[in-house]
């Protein structure tokens, strides 16, 4: 077995005493437990496929014909003509 660290952890009563339930049924430890909870996260935060921005265009037309060189505020003032003031 590889080195063991030492770490305090705040559990609510409830969790706690429901663990300690657990651990007595399953005849083991609030200590296996959580390893066994934190491997459990582990292996599925690996399993998550790294996060895909999806495509969305409007319309697909791309830029406007107009605006290629403009500046951003002129670029924001496009972008929100036609918005009630």
């Amino acid at each position: 077995m590889g080195a063991h660290m030492k770490t305090t952890v705040e559990i609510s009563d409830s969790v706690l005493s429901a663990a300690r339930d657990l651990a007595r049924r399953e005849q083991t430890t609030v200590k296996a437990l959580i390893e066994r909870g934190l491997r459990h996260e582990l292996a599925e935060a690996e399993r998550k496929p790294e996060f895909q921005l999806r495509r969305a265009t409007f319309g697909g037309k791309g830029l406007r014909t107009d605006s290629p060189d403009l500046r951003w505020d002129r670029l924001r003032e496009l972008a929100y003509e036609d918005s009630p003031a």
